[in-house]
C-alpha cells in the first residue's frame, strides 16, 4: 500500500512551496526590525592598527584608491564627518609602519576616498585595512580581501551602530 503522505505529487508541491518561498523576500533571509543591519568587525581587521592616525589628504606617493561610504544602522543616513582610518601592506612600506596609516573624513554624502601607494599581498592576500573608531558609534575594523593584486582601487562600506 501506497503512503499518502509522500506520493510524487505532494513531495513536488511541497518543493514549488520551499521554492516560492525563497523568493518571498523575509520569508526566509532574516528581516530587521529597525532596518539596514550595522557591519560586524571582521578577524585580523585591528591586526597594526594605531589610534589616533592622523587625517592626511593622501598616504605617500599614492596610486592606489581606497573609496567607501558610511551609514547609519537602521535608517542607512548617510554619516558625514566620520573619521575613517585606513592602512595597508604597499609598495612604499609595510602594514606596522607609521607612515602606512593615514586617515580621512567622510563628505557631506557619507562618502570617502583617499589614495596611497599601491597594496602588495601580505601573507599571500592583497589586502586593506580600515577602521571607523570616534566613539559616536561601535567600533568597527575590516580587513577587505582584493580580488586580484592588481586592481587599483578598493571599496568598503561601512554600516555603523549608534554606542
Amino acid at each position: 500500500m501506497k503512503n499518502p503522505l509522500f506520493s510524487r505529487r505532494s513531495v513536488l508541491a511541497s518543493g514549488y512551496g520551499v521554492l516560492a518561498a525563497g523568493l518571498s523576500p523575509g520569508l526566509v533571509s532574516p528581516v530587521y526590525a529597525t532596518g539596514l543591519a550595522p557591519t560586524p568587525t571582521m578577524r585580523g581587521g585591528s591586526n597594526n592598527y594605531r589610534p589616533g592616525a592622523p587625517v592626511v589628504e593622501r598616504i605617500g606617493g599614492g596610486g592606489f584608491w581606497m573609496t567607501g561610504s558610511v551609514r547609519r544602522a537602521g535608517d542607512g543616513m548617510p554619516l558625514a564627518g566620520q573619521r575613517i582610518q585606513i592602512w595597508a601592506h604597499t609598495t612604499e612600506g609595510h602594514e606596522r609602519d607609521p607612515h602606512s596609516h593615514g586617515a580621512t573624513l567622510t563628505d557631506e554624502n557619507g562618502l570617502f576616498r583617499l589614495e596611497m601607494p599601491q597594496i602588495v599581498p601580505a601573507f599571500g592576500q592583497p589586502h586593506g585595512h580600515l577602521a571607523y573608531d570616534s566613539g559616536e558609534y561601535d567600533t568597527v575594523f575590516l580587513r577587505p580581501i582584493m580580488p586580484s593584486s592588481g586592481d587599483t582601487s578598493l571599496n568598503v562600506d561601512f554600516v555603523l551602530q549608534p554606542v
